[in-house]
C-alpha cells in the first residue's frame, strides 16, 4: 500500500517478544482507534508490513470497486431488473 504525499510519517521502534507478538505504541493505538481486543488486518507486500483496522480494509474495498462501476450504475437497481427477469421467464 502507498503512503499518501504530504501525509505526517512518524517512526517508531517497538520489539518483538518470543512468541512474535509486537506492541503497538499509544499513540499509535489512539491514531487507529484501537484498543485491547481489537482485530486488525496485518497486509503483507513484498518485504513490508501494514497494520489496517476493520475500518480502514472495508473503506480501501469500498474504494476499489467503486472505481469498477460508473457512478451512474447502480449494481442493486441491475441486480433487481435481472431477478425480476428470472422471475418472468419462470
Amino acid at each position: 500500500m502507498e503512503h499518501q504525499l504530504g501525509q505526517e510519517q512518524k517512526v517508531y521502534q517497538s520489539k518483538i517478544d518470543k512468541s512474535g507478538r509486537i506492541v503497538l505504541p499509544a499513540d499509535v493505538r489512539a491514531t487507529l482507534g484501537v484498543a485491547e481486543g481489537d482485530s486488525v488486518l496485518v497486509v503483507q507486500e513484498g518485504d513490508s508490513v501494514e497494520i489496517l483496522t476493520m475500518r480502514q480494509a472495508i473503506r480501501q474495498a469500498q474504494e476499489y470497486f467503486c472505481r469498477l462501476v460508473p457512478a451512474q450504475v447502480s449494481l442493486v437497481d441491475e441486480l433487481v431488473q435481472e431477478r425480476r427477469e428470472e422471475a418472468a421467464r419462470e
